[in-house]
């Protein structure tokens, strides 16, 4: 059938069915600042979700009203299972919520935030503690080396 004869609707029926965000099966652990972005992540998407409503006419835009029951649903989902994680013990160990600094073989340091999924961001300097190179430092202390990325890493800081 030619492309000029479909409808519309039916490429909106389409878009309106969009699938659920993927949930990871790991634990859920965030830092305080995590644990705020979430919230602030489900404050706006509940605020979607109002705007989709209060449009009345549904059928004139199924996929604002998909994409914010999407993510409400997302939302909803990573605040209720959100465990607040704070380091503890010695303040030399690579622990989840901590900034380790590490020095690569080539002389080049890098330092990267041990933080939840959600607010990892390895531009702005955080990895998830799922990562490979967050579970490749985790539990090393300052002096110790790690293999990453097929490579030796020294850890020079621990904050």
């Amino acid at each position: 059938m030619s492309v000029a004869f479909t409808r519309e609707e039916d490429y909106e029926a389409q878009a309106a069915d969009l699938p659920d965000r993927p949930i990871s099966p790991h634990p859920n652990l965030v830092t305080a600042s995590g644990l705020a972005q979430i919230e602030a992540e489900l404050a706006a998407a509940r605020t979607a979700y109002a705007a989709a409503q209060a449009q009345g006419d549904v059928s004139a835009d199924r996929t604002a009203m998909a994409r914010a029951t999407r993510d409400l649903r997302y939302w909803s989902a990573r605040r209720a299972t959100a465990q607040l994680t704070e380091p503890t013990g010695d303040p030399d160990l690579v622990q989840f919520g901590r900034t380790v600094e590490f020095e690569r073989e080539d002389g080049r340091r890098q330092a990267f935030r041990i933080v939840g999924e959600d607010e990892a961001d390895p531009a702005k300097g955080s990895v998830s503690y799922v990562s490979p190179l967050a579970r490749a430092l985790m539990g090393k202390a300052v002096g110790d080396t790690a293999l990453v990325n097929g490579a030796e890493v020294e850890i020079v800081a621990v904050r």
